[in-house]
């Protein structure tokens, strides 16, 4: 009868032990952070790391001295451009992959591109012959009234800048297809000799 009364008043008790027991099993654990100080001493330390020194990285470790936590420095300026790097050129050859599946779609590319460039140049030099025919009978016309002993009138004058004005547009037109046309060649050079190395 004792004995059942002891086993009666042990689990009354239960409900009171219980929380602190909750409270025990759930108690955090407690860290250590090691770093290195500005004398190049290992330090552990309960508090946390300086902010001086998590810059330099630190450990994490529990009770019994295991790392649970790796904090790496922060990248270097150098660090990040390289990333950057990285990042724009993987985006560039995915784009690549993207655009050409084979050296010969490059080959028809450049192609389509530069012939379109020549047809440009062709209609370029077509309209300045235009214009020179155009310029010679205006040319005419003013010694036609010199010659008469009129001075020539100003919207002949007119049309004869006009003239010239085009032929110089045209003129700086050829040379910038001619100039694209270079460097369309080298841009699809380049994107050949890449989309090989990245096809292989």
């Amino acid at each position: 009868m004792r004995r059942l009364s002891v086993i009666c008043f042990c689990l009354s008790l239960g409900p009171l032990l219980s929380p602190f027991a909750i409270q025990a099993a759930e108690a955090p654990e407690i860290l250590l952070y090691r770093y290195v100080d500005s004398r190049g001493v290992t330090v552990l330390d309960r508090q946390g790391v300086p902010p001086e020194y998590a810059a330099k990285g630190y450990e994490v470790l529990n009770s019994r001295g295991r790392v649970v936590q790796v904090v790496p420095p922060p990248p270097t300026a150098e660090e990040l451009e390289q990333v950057q790097a990285a990042k724009t050129k993987a985006t560039a050859d995915a784009q690549l992959l993207r655009q050409y599946s084979s050296v010969d779609d490059v080959d028809r590319a450049k192609a389509r591109k530069l012939a379109e460039l020549d047809a440009l140049v062709d209609v370029a030099k077509g309209n300045i012959l235009n214009l020179n025919a155009q310029q010679s009978s205006l040319q005419k016309q003013a010694a036609d009234q010199e010659r008469a002993g009129r001075p020539v009138v100003h919207a002949l004058i007119d049309q004869l800048n006009d003239v010239r004005d085009q032929r110089q547009k045209l003129q700086a037109d050829i040379v910038r297809y001619q100039t694209a046309r270079a460097e369309a060649e080298k841009d699809f050079a380049r994107d050949r000799a890449h989309l090989q190395l990245l096809t292989q």
